[in-house]
């Protein structure tokens, strides 16, 4: 899975994204155009305000599950994971179904 790891490319997505919003973490989406060919990346993202390491740490492998269950990245997207501070406490089971639910609705899946 390719991560995306600038802080350049982050601050562009978050400026240019489109977000989705669940109960659990926001999807921030780009079509990239210019490698529809190549495989999609993406970045996972919980902020400090949120929690402690061992908070951040645990929403993060979350992150990095759901994206692996749900056949992630997208071949042509560039995806931003950001966590909300449920993420944790919930189920999996119900962070995969809106997550799913909520990429399906915007075409990225």
């Amino acid at each position: 899975m390719e991560t995306i790891k600038s802080n350049a490319e982050i601050s562009s997505l978050f400026a240019n994204g489109k977000r989705l919003h669940t109960s659990y973490l926001t999807f921030i989406v780009v079509r990239n155009e210019k490698q529809h060919d190549r495989p999609g990346r993406a970045a996972f993202i919980a902020g400090k305000k949120l929690g402690n390491a061992v908070w951040r740490n645990a929403a993060k492998r979350r992150m990095r599950a759901l994206c692996r269950e749900l056949d992630g990245p997208w071949r042509g997207y560039d995806v931003i994971f950001l966590a909300k501070s449920n993420i944790v406490q919930a189920s999996y089971s119900k962070v995969l179904a809106a997550c799913d639910d909520t990429l399906k609705r915007a075409g990225v899946r």
